[in-house]
């Protein structure tokens, strides 16, 4: 049985996480676990090359250490660190083998693989947060970049008329699927592929990934929102507001709201 390796860095500030899960993601990474100022990123042991590694980490000068490690059981790791998350009595998203939360209006069951967007990173915690503020009856809704699916799962169950969700990593996909399917979900189209579709207007665009794509995509929203529709971004530092508002303005967008966790923020946007 192939061995693994771990790479254990010592991270410096809340972005450095995010942003090293990213690159090592794309460098192959097949798990990763996070603690304080700690995330450890697991590689298959065929195909691992460590001068990747270094030149990834080089980005923000973090500290690592390399170690091999027996395979592992990644399921049960997950389950024995997955906690419910709770954003008020608005929504719980929780493992099948969590209980059936009380007096919450949405609860939301989400078995996360190697995808990320479980709740517990502050930019998904803040998205669903703004959503509840949001009127999702007969709306049609865009998930760009879905990850498990857990924004377009409760964009239904708010009463969105239609979901249209997508993503560009396989593994998403897979997992945004098994995860509508657990959710009995009916009304979210899922689409493997980078761009939003032609000719489709919405009511509602959610995207939680990081500022390069936001930035890159900030016209194709202001193209596909309707009249009178909201933009909710994250992935985004509190250091990146200043330069996606100035995108969003010369896309002919506004900033009407923002609001703030552990260093994230959320931007909701609405036509200029």
């Amino acid at each position: 049985m192939e061995n693994y390796i771990e790479v254990t860095l010592h991270t410096n500030h809340p972005g450095d996480t995010e942003m090293m899960i990213a690159l090592l993601a794309d460098a192959g990474a097949i798990g990763f676990e996070e603690g304080t100022a700690v995330l450890k990123a697991t590689f298959g042991e065929n195909g691992f090359d460590e001068h990747i590694i270094q030149e990834i980490i080089s980005i923000k000068n973090i500290k690592y250490s390399i170690s091999i490690q027996k395979s592992k059981n990644w399921n049960a790791i997950w389950e024995a660190g997955f906690q419910p998350v709770l954003i008020g009595d608005f929504c719980c998203i929780r493992a099948p083998f969590h209980p059936v939360p009380r007096d919450v209006r949405h609860d939301i069951l989400i078995t996360p693989k190697m995808s990320f967007g479980t709740g517990h990173h502050a930019t998904t915690w803040l998205v669903v947060e703004a959503m509840s503020r949001l009127e999702f009856g007969n709306a049609g809704v865009f998930d760009f970049g879905t990850g498990t699916g857990v924004l377009a799962i409760l964009a239904e169950k708010c009463g969105a008329e239609a979901v249209t969700a997508m993503d560009n990593d396989e593994w998403s996909i897979r997992n945004a699927t098994e995860n509508f399917i657990t959710n009995y979900c009916s009304k979210v189209l899922l689409i493997n592929g980078e761009t939003i579709p032609e000719n489709i207007l919405f009511d509602v665009i959610l995207a939680n990934i990081n500022r390069h794509t936001i930035l890159l995509a900030m016209g194709s929203f202001k193209q596909h929102l309707r009249t009178g529709g909201v933009v909710l971004l994250s992935g985004l530092l509190t250091g990146d507001q200043e330069m996606v508002v100035e995108s969003a303005g010369a896309s002919g967008l506004v900033a009407v709201a923002v609001t703030r966790r552990e260093g994230w923020i959320c931007l909701q946007l609405g036509h200029a």
